[in-house]
């Protein structure tokens, strides 16, 4: 057990076992309290298991759940209902004690004070750096300092989806009162990076300064938000300040979870391991590319959901187009190591996409899922996955190495209010609006919808936030719904696309006619669109508002 004395009344633990209750009673503990919900993990013995072992050991128990980062007020009061019920001492345990320890901390700042909450928990192993805003808040000083910002529509994200949110609010509402909140002096064209992999696009074409692209009328502190507290309308911000908003626009982005393959971040950029999700890598990526003349080249992809699920996969046809284009495909082998099931989620592209797998003699692997990578040995460890479930360790030698790495809501996101129990921000998949705080709306890579995560789902997305987050700031019904829409440019060959379009439940929403692009076959006009017109449209129509072939759709109640 790792015991963590907090107070008098009180220690926190992780997750304790059933065997560990009777050496807590031998301690001394007159009380247990779980602060996990039910079925966090299927080891987890659930909270009745523990209460019955704690009252057979002669000790009280209570059961206050909370999800990681989502803790309420009315979660604060009934730890202190708890505390107060409860004989002392009490041991509280959730997964790491950390739940345990801001609950109480939360609970006991008005009393004791901020700093001195911070001091224990700090000296028992717990950092509480990020909740100091929150904690000042609920201090009696606190609850009654104003904000120190102030505005009607806070953004959270100068990404794709937060500047294009903007750009679309303030084209229906010149003059709106909106604060942008980005610690990044850098806004980049991410699709663009695939095309820098395959040596078609220069690295300094996807990328402007930030200040360049912020829509007129906006202000932008360049900071990051370290934690909300919507109870309150305010958010609080790393520096310390807070601010204070009728409306939030919440577009993150997603986190390139790098760490979480052994080796990965030591490696990469060298030794043949490369990234197009990182600006930096792709040219690497092509100049690996250029440079093989035989050997294996693995391709990447890991479980959903990813940005751009079709990225991993454009890399691999990119690269065996330049091959097959020098004669060099038949003295380099390629496979392709898929965590999931298929090779596209929408089966209506596959049949295309297989005919470039076979060009290009790939080895698909489906189940395959990347754990680390040695880049001075040049090996690849895989975890798969057969069909009766086992999972065995497949070690792969490689010349190169094309990595997509696995990916997950922010940090701040995932420990706030905002966040489901997956993570992502937690908005109805129509409207867009969050499930449990009405004058909060979310969009983009870190929103809780099943759509694909491309900038092209971004920019439907946004005029249908727009339209929403007006009509309930004037008291009137949400009149639009997004569809679910998504567009993933597969680039099969330097001059040609399977421009996949789906909404949905994988339901086809093609923009063009099939006479002029049937996105279920390779298309040479798809790919003039992806090389030529789809860089100027970004930066100079969805980043200011232009709405072309994207105007929201309008609710059937409400038409």
């Amino acid at each position: 057990m790792d015991i963590r004395k907090l107070t008098d009344m009180i220690a926190a633990s992780p997750q304790i076992e059933i065997e560990d209750i009777e050496a807590l009673a031998a301690l001394g503990y007159k009380s247990i309290m779980s602060n996990r919900p039910d079925g966090e993990e299927p080891s987890q013995p659930s909270a009745e298991v523990v209460r019955a072992a704690a009252e057979a050991a002669g000790l009280a128990f209570a059961h206050v759940p909370v999800v990681g980062g989502s803790i309420s007020d009315a979660d604060i009061e009934a730890l202190g209902k708890a505390l107060k019920e409860l004989p002392q001492p009490v041991l509280g345990f959730c997964r790491t004690g950390t739940r345990t320890t801001t609950l109480w901390a939360l609970s006991q700042s008005p009393t004791l004070g901020v700093a001195p909450v911070m001091s224990i928990a700090s000296q028992a192993g717990y950092d509480l750096s990020a909740l100091r805003s929150r904690l000042e808040a609920r201090s009696p000083a606190g609850a009654m300092k104003k904000p120190a910002l102030t505005c009607d529509v806070l953004i959270v994200g100068a990404g794709s989806a937060g500047i294009a949110t903007a750009a679309s609010l303030l084209k229906r509402r010149p003059g709106l009162d909106i604060l942008i909140i980005d610690p990044s002096d850098r806004h980049a064209y991410q699709p663009g990076w695939t095309m820098v992999g395959g040596g078609i696009f220069k690295p300094q074409d996807t990328v402007r300064p930030m200040r360049d692209i912020m829509p007129d009328g906006v202000r932008w502190e360049k900071v990051a938000v370290a934690a909300f507290e919507p109870e309150r309308d305010t958010a609080s911000l790393a520096d310390g300040r807070t601010v204070g908003y009728r409306m939030i626009v919440a577009a993150p982005g997603i986190k390139l979870n790098w760490g979480a393959i052994e080796g990965l971040e030591d490696s990469l950029g060298r030794n043949g391991v490369t990234s197009n999700y990182r600006v930096e890598t792709a040219p690497y990526t092509w100049s690996l590319v250029r440079n093989l003349k035989g050997g294996r080249a693995l391709f990447t992809q890991p479980p959903m959901p990813i940005k751009c699920a079709g990225a991993p996969q454009k890399a691999l046809y990119l690269s065996g187009d330049h091959w097959f284009r020098m004669g060099r495909i038949n003295d380099i082998d390629i496979e392709f190591h898929n965590a999931g099931p298929v090779l596209f989620g929408v089966k209506d592209y596959v049949p295309a996409l297989m005919e470039y797998m076979t060009k290009y003699r790939a080895d698909l692997n489906f189940g395959s899922r990347l754990v680390s990578v040695d880049g001075p040995s040049k090996t690849a460890t895989f975890a798969r996955t057969g069909s009766d479930g086992t999972v065995t360790e497949d070690r792969r030698g490689f010349d190169i190495i094309h990595v997509c790495p696995p990916q997950i809501a922010p940090d701040f996101i995932r420990e706030s209010p905002l966040a489901a129990a997956s993570g992502w921000i937690e908005v109805d998949e129509a409207t867009l609006q969050h499930k449990r705080f009405e004058n909060i709306f979310a969009l983009g890579d870190a929103a809780s919808t099943s759509n694909a995560k491309t900038a092209a789902a971004a920019r439907k997305q946004a005029p249908v936030v727009a339209e929403n987050l007006l009509a309930v700031m004037a008291g009137k019904a949400m009149p639009c719904v997004y569809d679910g829409y998504g567009s993933c440019p597969l680039t099969v060959e330097r001059g040609k696309i399977v421009l996949a379009e789906f909404g949905y439940g994988g339901k086809l929403l093609p923009t063009f006619p099939t006479w002029l692009i049937d996105g279920t076959k390779p298309s040479s006009l798809a790919w003039y669109l992806k090389s030529e017109a789809l860089t100027p449209l970004y930066w100079h129509g969805m980043l200011k508002g232009r709405e072309w072939l994207v105007s929201p759709e309008i609710k059937s109640s409400a038409a």
